[in-house]
């Protein structure tokens, strides 16, 4: 038996008329609903493949029409982990010495927020889709719904349950990944 193929390799090209498509049949509504475009957020680390994942969405994914894109760069964090127990800090990995501080991202679901609230404010639309499994997301449909505008959820497998509970609706993106993804 083969296992199922759970990758989504997204072509940006589809994804946004895939949304659309999804929510008219959620909110079933008799007029048309029109792809007003795309906002892509993320962040990207201090190392090599951080700066090729900042360079492929500034060369792919920002340069399609109708997408905007939003990178912000984590930085390392300037404070090492500290033994829950003795609270003595642990600097480097007792098995490979490497940095104990990792990174941390500063900005990008405020951002998120931030344009969600400034575009419904400025009647910009009336139903919007969140992808993202962060239940810090929820006081924002929440508001939202307050306003008039309809939070669709575009969820993840197994991801996301409060966002999704707290959402107008939830778009399963998994039942939906082949007519969006990526053909070689």
């Amino acid at each position: 038996m083969r296992a199922m193929d759970n990758k989504f390799n997204t072509d940006w090209e589809k994804i946004g008329p895939v949304l659309v498509q999804a929510t008219s049949e959620v909110i079933q509504t008799s007029q048309p609903v029109e792809f007003q475009g795309l906002k892509f957020y993320g962040s990207y680390g201090p190392t090599e493949q951080g700066y090729k994942r900042k360079e492929w969405v500034n060369k792919l994914v920002a340069m399609l029409p109708g997408v905007t894109a939003h990178m912000f760069a984590r930085h390392r964090k300037k404070n090492y982990p500290e033994c829950p127990r003795c609270n003595a800090k642990v600097k480097a990995c007792p098995k490979c010495r490497a940095d104990m501080r990792g990174t941390q991202e500063k900005g990008v679901d405020v951002r998120i927020a931030t344009d969600m609230i400034t575009l419904a404010w400025a009647d910009d639309y009336d139903v919007a889709v969140l992808v993202s499994s962060d239940a810090d997301f929820v006081p924002v449909a929440e508001f939202l719904e307050t306003r008039g505008i309809k939070v669709i959820h575009g969820s993840f497998p197994g991801q996301g349950h409060h966002l999704s509970s707290r959402c107008w609706a939830r778009i399963d993106l998994f039942q939906l990944r082949n007519k969006f993804r990526f053909q070689k």
